[in-house]
């Protein structure tokens, strides 16, 4: 499961980055520089309109806006 299919309110773990060529790993590394790393813990927080749009998350004590494109690289597990 990724961060884009979660419903706003539900915490989870990241369980890790997954990348399919130089692009994505480009992405990774920025991910995990902001702090998506495995075994942290994740909450979706708000969605863009109509499910569409920047999705909302807070990691740690920080909260970032991340691109639908950039949520599903990040794969969880529900806590």
């Amino acid at each position: 499961m990724n961060l884009e299919q979660i419903l706003p309110g539900v915490r989870a773990r990241v369980s890790r980055i997954a990348t399919t060529g130089d692009q994505h790993e480009d992405i990774r590394g920025q991910l995990e520089d902001i702090g998506f790393l495995p075994g942290e813990q994740v909450e979706v927080l708000r969605k863009g309109l109509l499910g569409q749009g920047p999705i909302l998350i807070r990691v740690g004590s920080s909260t970032f806006a991340l691109r639908e494109s950039e949520a599903r690289l990040v794969e969880v597990e529900i806590l």
